[in-house]
């Protein structure tokens, strides 16, 4: 159960998230409009969490898939959407400031 998740948390072995983006990989943004106006990753794409099941034809299947919300939880929920969907690899970047500055684009 802890294992399931940290996975869901993307808490685990480190990820070379940059890397992952510097290869074509789709940001999702899963935060509100309104808090994305307020401030956002340059290049990330907004899908607010409770919009994207009916907007998933917005994110390519084959591209890897990077979320990220205020704290992780969105973001979280996010992936195991998009997992379910048949998306073969997604990874929770956790809070969009936090993410910007490991990916160097804040």
């Amino acid at each position: 159960m802890l294992t399931r998740i940290k996975k869901l948390l993307g808490i685990g072995p480190h990820t070379d998230l940059k890397a992952i983006l510097e290869q074509g990989a789709t940001l999702v943004d899963v935060r509100t409009r309104e808090e994305y106006a307020d401030g956002h990753i340059p290049g990330s794409v907004n899908i607010p969490l409770n919009n994207l099941e009916a907007s998933l034809s917005k994110i390519p299947k084959n591209k890897a898939v990077i979320t990220c919300c205020a704290s992780g939880m969105r973001s979280g929920a996010a992936k195991s959407l998009l997992s379910s969907k048949g998306y073969a690899e997604v990874h929770n970047g956790g809070g969009w400031r936090s993410l910007g500055q490991k990916i160097g684009k804040l």
